[in-house]
């Protein structure tokens, strides 16, 4: 459980820089999460995202994956990060390359994966680098 929510953590530190500053609502989303307000950053990212915030949508994402102050819900993990992803986030297209390796919230589709992990290897993610070589295999 420590393990996820520092991944968690990791990957929304990692998302607050992956970019120029974005709308104020992303980062009222940022310090709510950080106090452990899940249902205010929820509140400050879903309209971000819904605007088109790829940050926003990326967390959305991690937080209907893992559960963090929302149901989990595989499919609308998959929803948020798609959306992400199509915008260039790395990290997006990381793990939705995952979902779709694991049919998990979408079908289970390896070219999907392959391709999605292609890009975010592409952009330096090396865990989609090494997914890649495990699916080669």
């Amino acid at each position: 459980m420590k393990k996820r929510i520092l991944k968690i953590a990791t990957v929304l530190l990692l998302s607050t820089l992956a970019g120029p500053l974005y709308a104020r609502g992303f980062h009222d989303g940022v310090s709510a999460y950080e106090k452990g307000d899940l249902k205010g950053a929820l509140q400050a990212w879903r309209p971000a995202a819904e605007q088109g915030d790829m940050l926003a949508q990326f967390n959305l994402g991690a937080l209907y994956e893992h559960g963090r102050g929302v149901k989990k819900d595989l499919a609308e993990a998959a929803k948020w990060y798609r959306k992400a992803a199509e915008q260039g986030n790395a990290l997006a297209q990381y793990y939705l390359g995952n979902l779709y390796a694991n049919g998990e919230g979408v079908e289970k589709n390896l070219p999907e994966a392959t391709a999605w992990y292609r890009k975010a290897a592409a952009q330096g993610v090396p865990q989609a680098q090494e997914a890649l070589s495990k699916l080669s295999k």
